[in-house]
Protein backbone atom coordinates (compact mmCIF):
# COMPACT_ATOMS: atom_id res chain seq x y z
CA UNK A 1 0.00 0.00 0.00
CA UNK A 2 1.09 3.30 -1.06
CA UNK A 3 2.28 6.11 2.26
CA UNK A 4 1.19 8.65 0.04
CA UNK A 5 -2.62 9.47 0.69
CA UNK A 6 -4.50 11.30 -1.90
CA UNK A 7 -8.33 13.27 -1.57
CA UNK A 8 -11.01 10.98 -2.00
CA UNK A 9 -14.98 12.13 -2.92
CA UNK A 10 -15.79 12.31 1.13
CA UNK A 11 -13.41 13.79 3.69
CA UNK A 12 -11.07 11.03 4.49
CA UNK A 13 -8.18 9.99 2.76
CA UNK A 14 -7.58 7.84 0.24
CA UNK A 15 -5.06 5.45 -2.02
CA UNK A 16 -4.75 7.30 -5.26
CA UNK A 17 -5.88 6.69 -8.41
CA UNK A 18 -2.05 6.63 -9.59
CA UNK A 19 0.78 5.85 -8.17
CA UNK A 20 2.44 8.98 -6.85
CA UNK A 21 5.74 10.52 -9.11
CA UNK A 22 9.03 8.80 -7.98
CA UNK A 23 12.48 10.48 -8.07
CA UNK A 24 13.62 8.72 -10.80
CA UNK A 25 10.85 9.48 -13.08
CA UNK A 26 10.95 13.07 -12.48
CA UNK A 27 15.00 12.59 -13.25
CA UNK A 28 13.96 11.03 -16.62
CA UNK A 29 11.38 13.74 -17.57
CA UNK A 30 13.68 17.16 -16.15
CA UNK A 31 16.65 15.91 -15.64
CA UNK A 32 18.53 16.11 -12.43
CA UNK A 33 16.04 17.23 -9.94
CA UNK A 34 14.07 16.29 -6.10
CA UNK A 35 10.75 15.78 -5.20
CA UNK A 36 9.87 18.30 -2.48
CA UNK A 37 6.00 18.28 -2.61
CA UNK A 38 3.50 15.34 -3.94
CA UNK A 39 -0.33 16.81 -4.61
CA UNK A 40 -2.92 14.63 -2.57
CA UNK A 41 -5.49 15.26 -5.59
CA UNK A 42 -6.35 11.85 -6.74
CA UNK A 43 -7.30 12.09 -10.54
CA UNK A 44 -3.36 12.47 -11.45
CA UNK A 45 -0.19 12.04 -10.21
CA UNK A 46 1.80 15.61 -9.19
CA UNK A 47 4.34 16.77 -7.48
CA UNK A 48 6.55 19.86 -7.03
CA UNK A 49 10.47 19.53 -8.11
CA UNK A 50 13.04 21.32 -7.19
CA UNK A 51 15.91 21.84 -10.29
CA UNK A 52 19.18 23.83 -10.02
CA UNK A 53 17.55 25.85 -7.61
CA UNK A 54 14.39 26.34 -9.87
CA UNK A 55 10.71 24.60 -8.25
CA UNK A 56 8.78 23.17 -11.18
CA UNK A 57 5.42 21.55 -11.47
CA UNK A 58 5.29 17.82 -12.69
CA UNK A 59 2.29 16.61 -13.59
CA UNK A 60 1.99 12.85 -14.55
CA UNK A 61 -1.35 11.38 -16.65
CA UNK A 62 -2.28 8.40 -18.19
CA UNK A 63 -3.09 8.31 -22.09
CA UNK A 64 -6.47 6.90 -21.21
CA UNK A 65 -7.08 9.95 -19.45
CA UNK A 66 -4.73 13.18 -21.24
CA UNK A 67 -2.91 12.84 -24.75
CA UNK A 68 -0.69 15.04 -25.61
CA UNK A 69 -3.10 16.21 -28.29
CA UNK A 70 -5.55 16.57 -25.35
CA UNK A 71 -2.98 19.10 -23.24
CA UNK A 72 -2.47 20.79 -26.11
CA UNK A 73 -5.71 22.27 -26.52
CA UNK A 74 -5.56 23.53 -22.54
CA UNK A 75 -1.64 24.79 -23.70
CA UNK A 76 -3.04 26.75 -26.31
CA UNK A 77 -5.46 28.45 -24.15
CA UNK A 78 -2.65 29.09 -21.37
CA UNK A 79 -0.54 30.50 -23.79
CA UNK A 80 -3.10 33.01 -25.19
CA UNK A 81 -3.58 34.09 -21.10
CA UNK A 82 -0.18 34.27 -20.43
CA UNK A 83 0.27 36.70 -23.83
CA UNK A 84 -2.43 38.93 -22.60
CA UNK A 85 -0.62 39.49 -18.95
CA UNK A 86 -2.95 36.80 -16.59
CA UNK A 87 -1.35 34.86 -14.01
CA UNK A 88 -1.15 31.65 -15.26
CA UNK A 89 2.01 29.46 -15.03
CA UNK A 90 4.19 28.63 -18.33
CA UNK A 91 3.89 25.42 -19.67
CA UNK A 92 7.51 24.32 -20.38
CA UNK A 93 7.62 21.05 -22.01
CA UNK A 94 5.22 17.79 -22.40
CA UNK A 95 6.74 14.02 -22.19
CA UNK A 96 5.64 11.10 -23.43
CA UNK A 97 7.28 7.91 -21.87
CA UNK A 98 5.49 4.62 -22.22
CA UNK A 99 1.68 4.72 -21.04
CA UNK A 100 2.61 7.69 -19.30
CA UNK A 101 2.25 11.51 -19.99
CA UNK A 102 4.11 14.36 -18.22
CA UNK A 103 3.64 18.40 -18.16
CA UNK A 104 6.47 20.52 -16.72
CA UNK A 105 4.88 23.73 -16.36
CA UNK A 106 6.66 26.61 -14.19
CA UNK A 107 5.56 26.77 -10.51
CA UNK A 108 3.89 30.27 -10.40
CA UNK A 109 4.15 32.87 -7.45
CA UNK A 110 2.95 33.14 -4.17
CA UNK A 111 2.09 30.85 -1.45
CA UNK A 112 0.18 27.64 -1.86
CA UNK A 113 -2.22 28.21 1.51
CA UNK A 114 -4.69 25.85 0.49
CA UNK A 115 -2.81 23.26 -0.74
CA UNK A 116 -4.09 20.52 1.60
CA UNK A 117 -7.72 21.56 1.69
CA UNK A 118 -10.46 19.43 0.26
CA UNK A 119 -12.16 20.33 -3.07
CA UNK A 120 -15.51 22.25 -1.98
CA UNK A 121 -13.58 23.93 1.29
CA UNK A 122 -14.66 27.16 2.15
CA UNK A 123 -12.09 30.14 1.52
CA UNK A 124 -10.30 31.65 4.89
CA UNK A 125 -11.85 34.81 4.93
CA UNK A 126 -13.84 37.03 2.91
CA UNK A 127 -11.41 38.72 1.68
CA UNK A 128 -9.90 35.98 -0.17
CA UNK A 129 -13.31 34.97 -1.94
CA UNK A 130 -13.54 38.68 -3.13
CA UNK A 131 -10.00 38.52 -4.37
CA UNK A 132 -10.85 34.92 -6.03
CA UNK A 133 -13.56 37.20 -7.87
CA UNK A 134 -11.55 39.91 -9.15
CA UNK A 135 -8.94 37.31 -9.81
CA UNK A 136 -12.08 35.34 -12.12
CA UNK A 137 -12.73 38.68 -13.75
CA UNK A 138 -9.48 39.40 -15.32
CA UNK A 139 -9.11 36.26 -16.27
CA UNK A 140 -12.06 35.92 -18.68
CA UNK A 141 -11.02 39.52 -19.66
CA UNK A 142 -7.76 38.17 -20.57
CA UNK A 143 -9.62 35.04 -22.12
CA UNK A 144 -11.63 36.91 -25.05
CA UNK A 145 -10.24 36.31 -28.69
CA UNK A 146 -9.32 32.74 -27.72
CA UNK A 147 -11.45 31.14 -30.31
CA UNK A 148 -10.77 27.96 -30.09
CA UNK A 149 -13.63 25.03 -30.61
CA UNK A 150 -14.10 22.74 -27.50
CA UNK A 151 -12.15 19.72 -26.77
CA UNK A 152 -12.57 16.48 -28.14
CA UNK A 153 -14.17 14.27 -26.03
CA UNK A 154 -12.42 13.08 -23.44
CA UNK A 155 -12.18 12.59 -19.61
CA UNK A 156 -12.53 14.77 -16.71
CA UNK A 157 -13.28 17.80 -18.64
CA UNK A 158 -16.33 20.21 -17.48
CA UNK A 159 -17.95 21.18 -20.92
CA UNK A 160 -21.31 23.16 -21.29
CA UNK A 161 -22.82 21.33 -24.59
CA UNK A 162 -25.46 19.46 -23.20
CA UNK A 163 -27.52 21.92 -21.14
CA UNK A 164 -26.45 24.83 -23.52
CA UNK A 165 -28.28 23.03 -26.11
CA UNK A 166 -31.68 23.88 -27.36
CA UNK A 167 -32.40 20.04 -27.12
CA UNK A 168 -30.45 18.99 -23.78
CA UNK A 169 -32.31 15.46 -24.01
CA UNK A 170 -31.05 14.90 -27.39
CA UNK A 171 -27.91 16.33 -26.61
CA UNK A 172 -27.42 13.88 -23.52
CA UNK A 173 -27.60 10.94 -25.52
CA UNK A 174 -25.43 12.23 -27.94
CA UNK A 175 -22.66 13.17 -25.44
CA UNK A 176 -23.28 9.36 -24.39
CA UNK A 177 -22.96 7.63 -27.67
CA UNK A 178 -19.62 9.60 -27.96
CA UNK A 179 -18.13 8.48 -24.78
CA UNK A 180 -18.46 4.21 -24.85
CA UNK A 181 -17.23 4.34 -21.04
CA UNK A 182 -20.38 6.59 -20.29
CA UNK A 183 -22.60 4.39 -22.09
CA UNK A 184 -21.73 1.34 -20.42
CA UNK A 185 -21.68 2.90 -17.31
CA UNK A 186 -25.37 4.19 -17.40
CA UNK A 187 -26.81 0.96 -18.67
CA UNK A 188 -28.29 -0.33 -15.11
CA UNK A 189 -28.78 3.28 -13.52
CA UNK A 190 -32.47 5.29 -14.34
CA UNK A 191 -30.26 8.34 -16.26
CA UNK A 192 -32.75 8.79 -18.98
CA UNK A 193 -35.97 9.20 -15.81
CA UNK A 194 -33.57 11.11 -13.92
CA UNK A 195 -33.09 13.50 -16.66
CA UNK A 196 -36.60 13.93 -17.47
CA UNK A 197 -37.63 14.70 -13.41
CA UNK A 198 -34.60 16.67 -12.45
CA UNK A 199 -32.40 17.87 -15.16
CA UNK A 200 -34.83 19.25 -18.09
CA UNK A 201 -37.20 21.54 -15.58
CA UNK A 202 -34.29 23.06 -14.39
CA UNK A 203 -32.94 23.64 -17.95
CA UNK A 204 -36.41 25.24 -18.71
CA UNK A 205 -35.80 27.62 -16.33
CA UNK A 206 -31.79 28.10 -18.17
CA UNK A 207 -33.24 28.08 -21.71
CA UNK A 208 -34.41 31.44 -22.21
CA UNK A 209 -30.85 32.76 -21.18
CA UNK A 210 -29.25 31.19 -23.31
CA UNK A 211 -28.77 32.62 -26.95
CA UNK A 212 -27.66 35.68 -24.86
CA UNK A 213 -24.46 33.74 -23.33
CA UNK A 214 -21.28 35.04 -25.10
CA UNK A 215 -18.95 31.52 -25.84
CA UNK A 216 -16.05 31.67 -23.92
CA UNK A 217 -12.97 29.79 -22.98
CA UNK A 218 -12.45 29.56 -19.52
CA UNK A 219 -11.00 27.60 -15.79
CA UNK A 220 -14.32 25.57 -14.94
CA UNK A 221 -12.57 24.73 -11.83
CA UNK A 222 -12.01 27.53 -10.09
CA UNK A 223 -11.70 26.89 -6.00
CA UNK A 224 -9.34 28.29 -3.68
CA UNK A 225 -6.68 25.18 -3.88
CA UNK A 226 -6.26 26.19 -7.55
CA UNK A 227 -4.87 29.22 -6.47
CA UNK A 228 -1.44 31.21 -5.01
CA UNK A 229 -1.80 33.67 -3.07
CA UNK A 230 0.39 37.18 -1.95
CA UNK A 231 1.01 38.26 1.54
CA UNK A 232 -2.01 41.04 1.22
CA UNK A 233 -4.59 37.94 0.29
CA UNK A 234 -4.73 38.91 -3.53
CA UNK A 235 -4.73 35.95 -6.03
CA UNK A 236 -0.55 35.64 -7.49
CA UNK A 237 -1.51 32.97 -10.25
CA UNK A 238 -4.11 30.64 -11.11
CA UNK A 239 -3.63 26.94 -11.44
CA UNK A 240 -4.76 23.77 -12.95
CA UNK A 241 -6.81 24.16 -16.21
CA UNK A 242 -6.96 20.50 -16.91
CA UNK A 243 -10.96 20.65 -17.03
CA UNK A 244 -11.04 24.11 -18.90
CA UNK A 245 -13.31 24.35 -21.78
CA UNK A 246 -15.34 26.75 -24.34
CA UNK A 247 -18.27 27.61 -21.84
CA UNK A 248 -19.70 30.71 -20.86
CA UNK A 249 -18.25 33.45 -18.05
CA UNK A 250 -21.54 32.71 -16.68
CA UNK A 251 -20.86 29.47 -15.96
CA UNK A 252 -17.39 29.86 -14.71
CA UNK A 253 -18.93 31.87 -12.31
CA UNK A 254 -21.24 29.32 -11.11
CA UNK A 255 -18.84 26.73 -11.02
CA UNK A 256 -17.44 28.92 -8.16
CA UNK A 257 -20.14 29.56 -6.11
CA UNK A 258 -20.14 25.68 -6.18
CA UNK A 259 -17.21 24.60 -5.73
CA UNK A 260 -16.38 27.49 -3.23
CA UNK A 261 -19.07 28.35 -1.26
CA UNK A 262 -21.17 24.91 -1.02
CA UNK A 263 -19.76 22.47 1.56
CA UNK A 264 -20.85 19.15 -0.22
CA UNK A 265 -18.94 17.33 2.17
CA UNK A 266 -20.35 18.49 5.35
CA UNK A 267 -23.85 17.03 6.86
CA UNK A 268 -26.69 19.22 5.34
CA UNK A 269 -24.66 21.35 2.72
CA UNK A 270 -24.17 24.25 4.39
CA UNK A 271 -23.65 27.38 2.76
CA UNK A 272 -21.47 30.13 2.89
CA UNK A 273 -23.75 32.89 1.39
CA UNK A 274 -21.67 35.83 2.61
CA UNK A 275 -18.69 34.28 0.35
CA UNK A 276 -21.07 34.19 -2.37
CA UNK A 277 -21.61 38.22 -1.80
CA UNK A 278 -18.03 38.81 -1.80
CA UNK A 279 -16.84 36.60 -4.85
CA UNK A 280 -19.35 38.07 -6.62
CA UNK A 281 -18.51 41.79 -5.53
CA UNK A 282 -15.34 41.28 -6.42
CA UNK A 283 -16.40 39.85 -9.96
CA UNK A 284 -18.34 42.82 -10.61
CA UNK A 285 -15.50 45.11 -9.34
CA UNK A 286 -13.62 44.27 -12.29
CA UNK A 287 -16.24 42.68 -15.00
CA UNK A 288 -19.86 43.97 -14.17
CA UNK A 289 -22.53 41.25 -15.46
CA UNK A 290 -24.70 41.77 -18.35
CA UNK A 291 -28.02 42.15 -17.78
CA UNK A 292 -28.53 38.39 -19.19
CA UNK A 293 -25.33 36.88 -17.28
CA UNK A 294 -27.15 38.22 -14.50
CA UNK A 295 -30.91 36.66 -14.97
CA UNK A 296 -28.61 33.29 -16.16
CA UNK A 297 -26.57 32.96 -13.25
CA UNK A 298 -29.04 31.76 -10.69
CA UNK A 299 -30.56 29.13 -13.56
CA UNK A 300 -27.31 27.79 -14.16
CA UNK A 301 -26.23 27.18 -11.01
CA UNK A 302 -28.32 24.01 -10.67
CA UNK A 303 -26.73 22.36 -13.58
CA UNK A 304 -23.24 23.43 -13.37
CA UNK A 305 -22.17 20.49 -12.12
CA UNK A 306 -23.86 18.09 -14.53
CA UNK A 307 -21.28 17.15 -17.25
CA UNK A 308 -18.09 17.11 -15.39
CA UNK A 309 -20.35 14.52 -13.17
CA UNK A 310 -21.08 12.16 -16.45
CA UNK A 311 -17.47 12.89 -17.46
CA UNK A 312 -16.05 11.00 -13.84
CA UNK A 313 -18.85 8.90 -13.63
CA UNK A 314 -17.08 7.79 -17.67
CA UNK A 315 -13.78 8.08 -15.39
CA UNK A 316 -14.13 6.08 -12.50
CA UNK A 317 -16.05 3.24 -14.33
CA UNK A 318 -14.10 2.71 -17.91
CA UNK A 319 -10.59 3.85 -16.42
CA UNK A 320 -10.07 3.39 -12.93
CA UNK A 321 -12.79 0.73 -12.11
CA UNK A 322 -14.06 1.80 -9.09
CA UNK A 323 -17.66 0.70 -8.70
CA UNK A 324 -18.24 2.78 -5.38
CA UNK A 325 -16.88 6.40 -6.93
CA UNK A 326 -18.90 5.54 -9.45
CA UNK A 327 -21.99 5.11 -8.03
CA UNK A 328 -21.20 8.22 -5.49
CA UNK A 329 -20.73 10.27 -9.40
CA UNK A 330 -24.16 9.71 -10.27
CA UNK A 331 -25.23 10.49 -7.27
CA UNK A 332 -23.54 13.55 -7.15
CA UNK A 333 -25.35 14.39 -10.78
CA UNK A 334 -28.62 13.61 -9.89
CA UNK A 335 -28.08 15.00 -6.14
CA UNK A 336 -26.83 18.32 -6.49
CA UNK A 337 -29.50 19.40 -8.70
CA UNK A 338 -32.20 18.23 -6.06
CA UNK A 339 -30.70 20.02 -3.44
CA UNK A 340 -31.47 23.04 -5.34
CA UNK A 341 -35.13 22.07 -5.10
CA UNK A 342 -34.87 21.99 -1.37
CA UNK A 343 -34.40 24.88 1.49
CA UNK A 344 -31.11 25.73 1.39
CA UNK A 345 -30.59 25.53 -2.21
CA UNK A 346 -34.17 27.61 -2.93
CA UNK A 347 -32.71 30.37 -0.44
CA UNK A 348 -28.98 30.22 -1.98
CA UNK A 349 -31.02 31.04 -5.96
CA UNK A 350 -33.54 33.49 -4.12
CA UNK A 351 -30.49 35.05 -2.80
CA UNK A 352 -28.80 35.12 -6.23
CA UNK A 353 -32.15 36.53 -7.99
CA UNK A 354 -32.44 39.44 -5.44
CA UNK A 355 -29.16 40.74 -5.60
CA UNK A 356 -29.24 40.91 -9.28
CA UNK A 357 -33.18 41.84 -9.49
CA UNK A 358 -34.02 39.24 -10.97
CA UNK A 359 -37.77 38.41 -10.66
CA UNK A 360 -38.73 35.50 -8.89
CA UNK A 361 -40.50 33.07 -11.72
CA UNK A 362 -44.30 31.63 -10.29
CA UNK A 363 -44.03 28.40 -9.69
Amino acid sequence: MSSHLAHGLGTEPVEPDWPPLTEAEVVAVVGSAEVVWRSPRPLSAAAVVERAGRRLFVKRHHLSVRTPEGLAEEHAFLRHLRERGAPVVEVLDVVTRQEWVYEVHSAGVGTDLYRDALSWSPFRSRTHARASGAALARLHLAAEGFDAPRRSPQPLVASFTVFAAEDPFTALERYVDERPALAEALTDLPWRADTQRVLLPLHGRLAPHLPLLEPLWTHNDWHASNLLWDSTGEVATVLDFGMSDRTTAVHDLATAIERNAVQWLEPGFPVHEQDVDALLDGYESVRPLSASESAALPELLPLVHAEFALSELAYFHGITGSAENARLAYAYLVGHAEWFAGEAGLRLLDRLRRRTSVAVPAE
